[in-house]
C-alpha cells in the first residue's frame, strides 16, 4: 500500500496549496490577479507532483500529475502550457522511449483538454465535475492496465487503488472546491452590484424627497408674491421664508457633497470655543423653538487643525440632532476640555436617548433615528468630517435620559510637534 499512501500525501500537498491559493484570491478584487493566482497554482501543483514521484521500478515513476493537468486544462484552458512543462521536466531524465511516449500521450491529452475547454466551461457545475471524474477514471484504467502486466500481480491492488480511487478523489475534491469558490465570487459580485444600485436608489430618493420639500415651499411663496395687493411687510416675511428654504436645500446638497468627498483640502488653525459659540448663536432660534436651553462650559482657549466650513457643518448636524431629540424641551450642555495633546468637545443632551441597536447603526449611510423625517446623512457626514480631521468619536446613550457625544482632536501644538503617528481615526459607541 506504499503507492496509495504516497499518493495520499501528494494529494494533501495539493489541497494545502489550493487553500493558500484561495486565500490569495480572496484578498484581491482584481480578476487578472485571480487568474494569475490560478495559473501559478496549477504550475506549482504540477511541479510538486513531479517532485513527489513514486519509483515503481527503475524505469517507471508514478505521480498525480494528471490532477493539475486535468483541472487546469479543462477549467483554465492551460492544457498546452502544462503539457509543455510536463514534457520539459521529463526531458531531464533522458530522451528515451519514455520521453517520446510522454510527448505523444501528454501532448495529445493536453491539446484535447485545451480544445474541449470552451465546451466544458459552458456545462453546469454538476456536469463539469462528473465529466472530470469520468475522464480521470478512464485515464486511470488506461494507466493501470499496462503497469499490471509489466510488474506482476502483486501490485494490482496498490496500483488500482491509487489510480481508480485516490486520483479521482483528488479531482473531485479540487473540482468541487473550485466550483464553490466560483459561486462565492459570483455571489459576492452580485451582492456588491446590488448594494451599489441600492445606494444609488436610496440617494436619489433621499435627494428628491429632501430637496423637493424646501423647493416646493419656496415655489409656493414665490407664487404668493406675484399678487399685486400684498402688503410690503408680508412680502418681506415671505422673502425671508423663501431665503430660509433655499438655505435648507443648499445645506442638504452640501451634506451629500461632503458625504461623497469628505477630504479636507486645506487645514487652518481653529479656536474651538469661538467656532462652537458661533454655531450655538446660529442654532439658538431652533433651540428656543424646542424650549431647549444651551449651557456652555468652555475650558482655556485651545487651537485645533481643521477646515472651518466643515467644522461648522459637522457640529451643526450634531447639535441640531441633539435639539430635535428634545421635542418637549430640555438642556443641551456643550463642554470643551484641554489636555497637553488633545482638545475634547462634549455634547450632553437630556433627550429621548437611543437603544443599543440604534447606537450600533449610528453613522450608517441613510440610517436615521427619525424615521422618514431624516435623510440619515447628518451623523454620517459628521463622522466623515471627524475622520478627515484625524479625530475620534465616542457615543454613550440611555433611553429616556439622553445622549452624550465626545469628540477628541489633536491640538495644534501636537500637530506642529509631529505627534500624529498615523492617519487612522476610530469611531466607537457604548
Amino acid at each position: 500500500m506504499q503507492l496509495t499512501l504516497h499518493f495520499l500525501f501528494n494529494l494533501s500537498l495539493l489541497i494545502v496549496l489550493l487553500f493558500f491559493g484561495l486565500i490569495r484570491a480572496e484578498r484581491t478584487n482584481n480578476l487578472r490577479s485571480v487568474q494569475m493566482t490560478a495559473v501559478a497554482y496549477f504550475i506549482i501543483s504540477l511541479l510538486i507532483c513531479h517532485v513527489f514521484t513514486y519509483p515503481l521500478s527503475d524505469n517507471i515513476l508514478l505521480d498525480l500529475r494528471w490532477i493539475p493537468i486535468m483541472i487546469g486544462g479543462l477549467y483554465m484552458g492551460l492544457g498546452p502550457l502544462l503539457g509543455i512543462l510536463t514534457i520539459f521536466i521529463r526531458g531531464f531524465f533522458g530522451f528515451d522511449f519514455g520521453f517520446f511516449s510522454t510527448v505523444i500521450f501528454y501532448g495529445g491529452v493536453t491539446l484535447l483538454c485545451w480544445r474541449i475547454s470552451p465546451w466544458f466551461i459552458k456545462r453546469s457545475s454538476k456536469q463539469r465535475i462528473l465529466f472530470s471524474v469520468g475522464l480521470t477514471l478512464l485515464f486511470g484504467i488506461f494507466q493501470s492496465i499496462p503497469i499490471e502486466f509489466i510488474n506482476g500481480p502483486y501490485l494490482v491492488l496498490d496500483v488500482w487503488l491509487a489510480y481508480l480511487i485516490i486520483q479521482p478523489l483528488g479531482v473531485v475534491m479540487i473540482a468541487v472546491i473550485i466550483e464553490e469558490a466560483d459561486k462565492t465570487i459570483l455571489l459576492r459580485q452580485h451582492v456588491v452590484k446590488s448594494k451599489r444600485l441600492e445606494a444609488v436608489e436610496q440617494m436619489a430618493a433621499a435627494i428628491s424627497h429632501e430637496i423637493r420639500n424646501p423647493l416646493t415651499a419656496a415655489n409656493g411663496f414665490v407664487q404668493l408674491l406675484q399678487e399685486e395687493s400684498m402688503p410690503k411687510e408680508t412680502q418681506v416675511q415671505y422673502l425671508s421664508i423663501i431665503k430660509s428654504e433655499l438655505k435648507s436645500a443648499d445645506r442638504i446638497i452640501q451634506d451629500y457633497l461632503t458625504f461623497s468627498n469628505p477630504h479636507i483640502q486645506s487645514m487652518e488653525q481653529l479656536n474651538a470655543q469661538e467656532e462652537l459659540q458661533n454655531i450655538i448663536n446660529l442654532l439658538q432660534p431652533s433651540a428656543h423653538k424646542n424650549s431647549v436651553k444651551i449651557i456652555t462650559t468652555f475650558s482655556t482657549i485651545e487651537m485645533i487643525e481643521g477646515d472651518r466650513q466643515k467644522f461648522h457643518q459637522c457640529f451643526i448636524n450634531i447639535m441640531k440632532n441633539s435639539i430635535e431629540s428634545m421635542p418637549n424641551g430640555g438642556i443641551l450642555t456643550v463642554e470643551t476640555e484641554s489636555t497637553p495633546t488633545n482638545v475634547i468637545i462634549r455634547f450632553q443632551d437630556t433627550g429621548i436617548g437611543m437603544t443599543r441597536e440604534q447606537l450600533d447603526r449610528l453613522g450608517e449611510p441613510y440610517y436615521s433615528t427619525k424615521g422618514e423625517m431624516g435623510t440619515g446623512l447628518g451623523i454620517t457626514v459628521a463622522y466623515s468630517i471627524i475622520r478627515a480631521m484625524k479625530g475620534t468619536v465616542y457615543v454613550d446613550s440611555t433611553v429616556g435620559k439622553g445622549t452624550m457625544f465626545e469628540f477628541t482632536f489633536l491640538s495644534s501644538s501636537s500637530f506642529n510637534k509631529g505627534i500624529l503617528e498615523n492617519d487612522k481615526s476610530v469611531v466607537t459607541s457604548s
